[in-house]
């Protein structure tokens, strides 16, 4: 697996099962944005086109699940996957019928009455607690759509759930399109990168990164660490960060991160200057420090220019970069300049023949802000489950699925 030192797992493939005809479960990742009961970005649908459309063209029967929103276990109208099926059929261009259930005989009959190349959505797993639970016998019912099971959600395979873990114990197997191209472009950053190879981190939280942190430097050329994070790490050197975001429980995880990038001479960059305010408002007057120190009074939004110049000279000298997290409060137009120049220079490196990776929800946010999307090597739909591969871990749905 990428990112592990364990043996690779063997893995079925889409193209290697027999679908022709058959009911066909497929666990999608829809857990898309929405506003106003409308798919606001249909990015995670568009990715599954390719596995669908298989499917379609060998006459299956296609019933596809997913989560969407964290509903706790019961039904919440918002949550609901019924403005999916619509998404869905616009961009596939073929009708995609739905179904307010996923389990109980409602939902089984609406899947068993699939004629051949038909699509079916089924309603929102977490309505159940079964799902998030693996509940062995949840698991069981969602088996009853298919025949078959093609796992085609990247960003759930790092989730031990009923739909993820469970249902391949009753059902034969193996990784649609999208699962297949996120983990070719995985193994690319951790098997054999081209060289210099560049990781960038943001985001708010250092604890959530440690171990791909530690991880990386096993692997890497270069560090850029940015975002909510960097904080941590500027008050493990001893510099004042004034009223910017800190987590104190992993001021030592920092410090011992920065001992161990010096120690194998790698670089690790962190910001050079800031854009501060007092308050975090839109409309807050903005400050750019001189230097890293943060004045005691002040909160840290974003990097400065002085820092975005430093990491585009960076990021321009690397042949493979991994992106995973924003710069700043990127949410905030104000804010956003750093995250957004940041994705711009992945983009410029992209044209130069570098390859570029940016995984996780934020970051894919902060490349459609940029609208580069479409200039990088790949866009995964799937932070969490990047992460842990990187880290080595071996993720629950595919150890599932392992033959």
């Amino acid at each position: 697996m990428p990112g592990s030192d364990k043996p690779a797992l063997k893995l079925k493939r889409l193209q290697d099962l027999d679908v022709k005809g058959k009911r066909v479960l497929v666990r999608v990742d829809y857990n898309v944005p929405m506003k106003g009961g409308r798919v606001v970005d249909n990015r995670r649908i568009r990715e599954t086109v390719p596995t669908i459309k298989h499917l379609v063209e060998a006459g299956a029967r296609v019933t596809l699940v997913s989560h969407l929103g964290r509903p706790k276990g019961k039904p919440e109208e918002k949550y609901s996957m019924k403005p999916v099926a619509p998404e869905l059929s616009k961009v596939l261009g073929l009708p995609v019928a739905f179904c307010g259930e996923c389990v109980g005989s409602k939902a089984e009959a609406a899947s068993k009455a699939l004629k051949s190349g038909e699509i079916l959505v089924l309603e929102n797993l977490r309505f159940h607690a079964g799902e998030e639970g693996n509940d062995a016998d949840f698991a069981k019912q969602l088996s009853r759509h298919g025949e078959v099971f093609v796992q085609d959600a990247f960003g759930a395979l790092h989730r031990a759930h009923a739909s993820t873990a469970g249902i391949p114990k009753n059902l034969p197997g193996g990784i649609g399109f999208l699962v297949q191209k996120e983990l070719e472009f995985l193994d690319r950053v951790v098997g054999n990168p081209e060289r210099p190879f560049l990781a960038i981190l943001g985001g708010a939280k250092v604890s959530d990164k440690i171990g791909v942190l530690l991880k990386l430097l096993e692997r890497v050329d270069s560090l850029i660490i940015g975002g909510g994070m960097a904080y941590t790490f500027l008050h493990a050197q001893g510099v004042s960060i004034g009223k910017s975001l800190l987590e104190k429980d992993n001021v030592k995880d920092a410090q011992a991160i920065v001992e161990k990038a010096y120690a194998k001479n790698i670089q690790c960059l962190l910001p050079a200057d800031h854009v501060a305010v007092k308050e975090i408002k839109a409309d807050a007057e903005r400050f750019v420090t001189q230097a890293m120190a943060i004045a005691p009074d002040m909160i840290g939004v974003d990097i400065g220019p002085h820092t975005i110049e430093i990491f585009t000279e960076e990021i321009a000298k690397a042949k493979t970069i991994f992106w995973n997290g924003p710069m700043g409060i990127f949410e905030m137009e104000p804010f956003s300049k750093g995250t957004i120049e940041v994705a711009k220079a992945l983009a410029k490196a992209t044209r130069k023949g570098a390859t570029t990776i940016v995984g996780g929800g934020d970051s894919l946010a902060a490349v459609d802000l940029a609208k580069v999307d479409a200039q990088l090597s790949h866009c995964s739909t799937g932070g969490g489950a990047s992460l842990e591969l990187l880290e080595g871990k071996v993720l629950p749905g595919l150890a599932a699925l392992a033959c």
